[in-house]
């Protein structure tokens, strides 16, 4: 069962992906085992398809590199929850297709809570009950339901939410 990784406020780029690990700098194929090596040394080889991130106020601020947000979607993280978001990380999350909610769970869960995350409806369910993230707008649900915003267009031409044709 997915389980919860805990952190504080302003994790920042860096901290999800030290630069001196980036894909060119590590290697394509093994970049994404340094997530968190710094503030959380055990979470690269520890993480589980669909764990949730919960994070503090401004999670992902510093610079624009896709490549923190590309460790976490190579390591299978099933999405992020926090009060709030640097808004180029939020939206770098979305393009990859790593479900991000804006709401405070930090006093709500503990770090290793099992839990199930409903992305299409928001509904996340731990041991104590459920809690109603607010869930993705239709444009959104539309892109995941293809892995990613840019899968989404790949396949059909055009973003989600866009009339076809």
């Amino acid at each position: 069962m997915p389980r919860i990784w805990k952190f504080g406020d302003s994790v920042n780029t860096d901290d999800i992906l030290p630069g001196k690990f980036a894909p060119f700098m590590a290697g394509e194929d093994v970049f994404q085992t340094f997530a968190f090596h710094y503030i959380r040394p055990e979470f690269a080889a520890s993480v589980q398809p669909g764990d949730v991130l919960i994070g503090g106020r401004n999670w992902g601020l510093g610079s624009s590199r896709e490549y923190a947000p590309q460790a976490l979607k190579k390591l299978q993280v099933g999405g992020i929850v926090a009060p709030t978001f640097a808004r180029i990380h939020y939206r770098n999350l979305l393009n990859l297709g790593i479900p991000a909610f804006e709401f405070d769970l930090t006093g709500l869960l503990e770090d290793g809570a099992e839990v199930s995350l409903d992305v299409p409806t928001g509904v996340l369910t731990h041991a104590g009950g459920t809690v109603q993230l607010p869930p993705p707008p239709e444009f959104l649900r539309e892109a995941l339901a293809e892995g990613s915003i840019l899968a989404f267009f790949k396949k059909h031409g055009r973003f989600p939410g866009e009339a076809a044709g």
